[in-house]
């Protein structure tokens, strides 16, 4: 069984500093191929330099995550219009809105969002977007975009059941972490997993983030890894009343098809 991991923050410290064992505990576990999610213009080009060093197993996005927001400057377009260049840059992104922590003021936020769904645009690229109390300024952009975008995921999904609808509607695609292990926090999402069609749910860890909170065996260091999705399949698979072997083949299907991973 193969997997895709859709979102992992591998240029994070706590990843970074054992690099090697990270890629082998993943490949150990049958997650092949991986997707490093960049929050500012460093880590884009960290993130193509790692996958220059994992060709067979790593892409990449570029963007400017919303706590960047307040970097964003007007040669920043051009700077991701150039690492985009590298074949290994498959999305716009992380970009969106986060109106729960505002490190970035919320207008500087909405404006970087927009110019990054305009490069998408450009560049004909997919979208990896993030929201956290912001879905109605942050559907209301999208209505305004999805025309014109090609594909859109709106990674780790935790909202509600009217939010998941109104993405759904778009056409984006869902992607789904351990929160659903969680089971004080993700009792909604378990619930609502099963909307999700097979050809728009893709799986991710965050990692280093998020750990499920329902590993039989917790890592002492408490960090997350790509090793653990396949965790997090057999938790969907239970809450989708799936076998895990039939979801883990839609989602390894779906998401090559979003990321253009052969």
């Amino acid at each position: 069984m193969k997997y895709i991991d859709i979102g992992v923050n591998l240029t994070n410290r706590s990843l970074i500093k054992d690099l090697g064992g990270v890629m082998q505990r993943a490949q150990d576990a049958g997650v092949g191929q991986m997707v490093v999610t960049a929050s500012n213009i460093e880590e884009s080009t960290q993130a193509i330099e790692l996958c220059r060093q994992y060709p067979d197993a790593l892409v990449c996005t570029v963007g400017i995550h919303p706590h960047h927001a307040s970097d964003w400057m007007s040669h920043t377009p051009q700077n991701l219009q150039e690492l985009s260049e590298n074949a290994c840059v498959r999305a716009i992104g992380e970009t969106g809105l986060d109106f729960n922590r505002n490190y970035s003021p919320r207008n500087e936020q909405v404006d970087a969002f927009r110019a990054q769904l305009e490069l998408a645009i450009a560049l004909e690229k997919p979208v990896f977007a993030h929201q956290r109390d912001a879905h109605d300024t942050f559907v209301e952009i999208l209505r305004e975009y999805r025309t014109r975008l090609s594909r859109i995921v709106v990674h780790c999904f935790t909202d509600s059941r009217a939010a998941l609808l109104d993405y759904l509607d778009l056409d984006c695609h869902i992607g789904i972490t351990g929160w659903i292990c969680d089971e004080r926090r993700g009792l909604a999402l378990q619930q609502l997993v099963s909307l999700i069609p097979a050809q728009r749910l893709m799986v991710e860890t965050d990692a280093p983030y998020l750990l499920p909170r329902d590993l039989p065996i917790k890592p002492v260091s408490r960090i997350n890894e790509p090793a653990y999705l396949p965790h997090i399949m057999h938790s969907i698979a239970r809450h989708q009343h799936k076998e895990v072997d039939q979801l883990a083949g839609e989602c390894l299907k779906t998401s090559r098809l979003f990321f253009g991973i052969s």
